[in-house]
């Protein structure tokens, strides 16, 4: 079956991303309050759509990513919050979007100012009466008046208006970022497409106030219908442009930890809230398939997103919002101060979110991204955390603005794997809750698009056998069978056995060890530290014939210990050929002896041990001295790393900690020699082993973590990410 990626950021994506850490400065109120060390004007015009109404579905992560956008352009990018108009929901008419736009972009911005227009919401298509490059329509942006009294007509923003109000913005240092897609629409398994075609029975007319808008900027920017449409055919009018998908693909509206959002928007503004150095554009797109597994616990939808640039000119060597950074690197920043201390986490990534609850401990941070104090977390609702003072060394109160870096994570000893049952079982919908239900840790929840879903169990209907086939995937499962699908509906592989088998035997029979996998899965997942710990690990896939580049993952300790000459190109997205023999180069940059050990997670959730390999002294094996690098396979191993056809992924999860692992070692250490495996051999987990052995690195973690910290509470496990530097690396396997 072929394994369909959720990204495949396009190699073409050239464009440049800088940081550099300027100074900020401290106001008389508020401590850490970031200020743009430039004359420009910084003006951001987001809005967001959730509570459509008419027959159009509602969406429920729109007004979280204008809250994200938000927070990330103040606090990494110093704009000021005056500069920001959000425009939501009833505001968000088409007269509404277009005066904003007009008002606080157009009529403010002056050469060389910085603008940025944010849309999240549904789009659409309408016919286009004056087609280029043989599309007759014509894409679109949903407000949520678009319904007009005429069936046919809609209020729709055209890509054509757009692409005129982008003319019209005096400075070609503009952004448009824009969450919604234009095909099909709907839900998918636990998803919401942002797309409005299907809801409004197919493609429409745009109304008459539209066209006549345009032919009054046509007049006002002295361009003749001949000339639009050239320069239409060219690109886009000025500035950059990053759109969430292709026009063939779905934008997704996803549930994660307590909140729903655009699964765009919050993997990019989570991965620059963290971003530490320069970078080239194509290179984060590339990083944020490569390096997180946001969308791979949120959906498995193509959604390929795309960058476009001002034909001829150089914005692809351009910043990212045209704007450095000015701030470090970091998962939260403080909202409110007092007695119970408000902070946003956009920086924290979704999978490992439900690990931030009670007795997660932050270090506040100063301009250079050095300790200044600690908070506790008390709660968290979505993404604010609420907590209190610990350690400060301010001589003061806590002021909004200063930022936070995980310190401690305390993961939750009663994780679970939540399933959603599809309603295609019919009849055995109860038998199967019953039977998942006896499977320990497993967690029945439904299919709402509401709550966080991780796998859905099903049988393959009609209508999924046409979308695999619209979807090109190879031996899909048949009609009828029982398996496991992805919280977007596509199979998850291995899952799917025979027609005609209950649901009772599927669990029973084929399915218990998969669905333990799938849990130990995520609960390694849990761990992934590598953006946020200061330890100095790098993690390198490459070919053994050492043709092509490398896959390179480092850690933030890492990136941040490199000089300023030394920061070429990290991690990059290389899919391998089938039959290729790759080799895995884990290094330790540190002063000090780390602890290494390396498991492999394939498609279907199986997990395989890949280092440390001698079973006799596992704690001995694990141990790389500083400065020393280790590879898997080594010469004298017993197996060669090669990878199979046909096209998928798999993830190595590489963990890098400050002592041993006792238990965990020494757990697997005995299933080792159950089945008498010596040195160089790798050691694949099944049944109960992959959750036992989990729950035996957490507890090692656990006590490492807790040495010299008393606020940690029962009931979690400590995860020091000073100790600890969990990196995961994304294999991607291409025919």
């Amino acid at each position: 079956m072929k394994r369909r990626h959720f990204l495949q950021f396009s190699s073409s994506l050239l464009a440049s991303l800088g940081i550099s850490q300027l100074d900020f400065l401290q106001g008389a109120n508020r401590y850490g309050k970031v200020l743009a060390q430039s004359t420009q004007r910084k003006l951001a015009l987001l809005v967001g759509i959730n509570n459509y109404t008419d027959g159009v579905r509602p969406l429920r992560g729109c007004l979280t990513d204008v809250e994200m956008q938000r927070e990330l352009l103040i606090h990494r990018f110093g704009f000021n919050p005056k500069d920001i108009l959000e425009v939501t929901d009833t505001k968000a008419t088409r007269s509404g979007i277009i005066a904003a736009f007009e008002e606080h972009l157009i009529k403010q911005a002056k050469p060389n100012d910085i603008v940025v227009f944010h849309f999240s919401g549904h789009g659409s298509r309408v016919i286009d009466p004056n087609p280029i490059n043989n599309k007759k329509l014509n894409s679109t942006l949903v407000p949520i008046d678009t319904f007009t009294e005429t069936p046919n007509i809609v209020r729709d923003i055209m890509g054509q208006t757009l692409f005129l109000l982008m003319s019209a913005v005096p400075t070609e240092n503009l952004t448009i970022v824009l969450d919604s897609c234009y095909s099909g629409g709907g839900d998918r398994g636990n998803l919401v497409i942002r797309s409005a075609r299907l809801d409004r029975g197919g493609d429409k007319q745009a109304s008459p106030e539209e066209f006549e808008y345009q032919q009054k900027w046509l007049k006002q920017l002295n361009l003749s219908p001949q000339e639009f449409q050239q320069r239409r055919e060219k690109g886009i009018a000025k500035g950059v442009a990053l759109t969430a998908a292709k026009d063939n693909q779905f934008a997704t509206d996803a549930p994660f930890s307590g909140f729903s959002a655009g699964a765009f928007s919050y993997l990019l503004t989570r991965y620059l809230w963290q971003q530490t150095r320069n970078d080239a554009v194509g290179n984060i797109f590339v990083n944020l398939a490569m390096r997180t597994r946001d969308l791979a616990e949120s959906s498995s939808i193509i959604q390929e997103p795309e960058l476009e640039v001002k034909p001829g000119s150089n914005n692809q060597q351009k910043l990212l919002y045209f704007s450095e950074k000015v701030t470090p690197g970091a998962e939260g920043v403080i909202r409110k101060s007092g007695n119970q201390i408000e902070f946003w986490l956009g920086g924290v990534a979704s999978q490992s979110l439900e690990a931030f609850q009670a007795g997660s401990i932050f270090s506040l941070i100063d301009h250079k991204g050095q300790e200044i104090g600690q908070i506790e977390q008390q709660s968290r609702v979505g993404l604010v955390g609420y907590g209190k003072v610990i350690q400060s060394g301010l001589g003061g109160a806590i002021a909004e603005g200063i930022l936070l870096r995980e310190r401690v994570r305390g993961i939750p000893s009663n994780l679970t794997l939540k399933l959603g049952l599809d309603d295609s079982l019919g009849a055995e919908k109860e038998k199967a809750q019953t039977t998942i239900k006896a499977v320990n840790r497993m967690e029945i929840a439904p299919i709402t698009q509401r709550g966080e879903l991780h796998y859905i169990l099903g049988r393959v209907t009609e209508a999924d056998s046409s979308q695999f086939q619209q979807q090109s995937i190879s031996n899909p499962p048949p009609v009828g069978a029982v398996g496991l699908f992805t919280a977007g509906r596509e199979p998850v592989i291995g899952s799917f056995g025979r027609v005609g088998e209950s649901v009772e035997e599927a669990v029973q029979q084929r399915l218990r060890p998969q669905l333990k996998s799938l849990l130990a899965g995520r609960i390694l997942i849990t761990l992934i530290t590598g953006e946020s710990s200061a330890l100095k690990v790098t993690t390198t896939i490459k070919s053994i014939d050492g043709r092509g580049a490398s896959s390179i993952v480092p850690s933030r300790g890492n990136q941040e210990a490199q000089t300023p000459s030394s920061t070429g190109n990290f991690t990059q997205a290389i899919p391998f050929k089938p039959g290729t023999d790759i080799q895995i180069s884990i290094q330790n940059n540190e002063a000090r002896n780390l602890y290494i050990s390396a498991v492999l997670i394939d498609s279907s959730g199986n997990l395989v041990v890949l280092f440390p390999r001698d079973w006799d002294a596992p704690e001995d094996a694990a141990l790389v001295a500083a400065g020393n690098l280790i590879n898997i396979p080594q010469p004298g191993d017993s197996f060669q790393f090669r990878l199979q056809g046909p096209s998928g992924t798999l993830e190595v999860l590489v963990l890098a900690s400050v002592k041993p692992l006792r238990n965990a070692l020494k757990g697997l250490q005995n299933i080792a020699r159950s089945r008498n495996l010596g040195r160089g051999s790798p050691l694949g987990l099944a049944d109960d082993e992959p959750v036992a052995v989990v729950d035996n690195l957490l507890g090692d973690l656990d006590e490492m973590s807790r040495a010299g910290i008393e606020v940690i509470p029962v009931g979690v496990r400590a995860v020091d990410t000073t100790q600890l530097a969990a990196l995961s690396a994304l294999i991607q396997v291409a025919e």
